[in-house]
């Protein structure tokens, strides 16, 4: 029985390599900034102003956060 011997994988030659469009990091990055903005200032955020029920539903969670 012959045994295959094993080549070795060639090196990525230097200088090639996956690149990221711009907003592969700016879209992330703006979400953490928002999101970060929000838990600091809470005040700001303000709820949509579309279905009553869901405003309700905001009201009750927050009130059930205070106690």
């Amino acid at each position: 029985m012959s045994a295959t011997t094993h080549t070795r994988p060639r090196p990525a030659a230097p200088g090639v390599g996956a690149r990221l469009p711009w907003w592969a990091l700016a879209l992330p990055t703006l979400a953490f900034v928002a999101l970060l903005v929000l838990i600091l200032n809470p005040s700001d955020a303000q709820t949509a102003s579309g279905d009553p029920a869901i405003t309700d539903l905001v009201d009750r969670v927050r009130q059930l956060l205070a106690r």
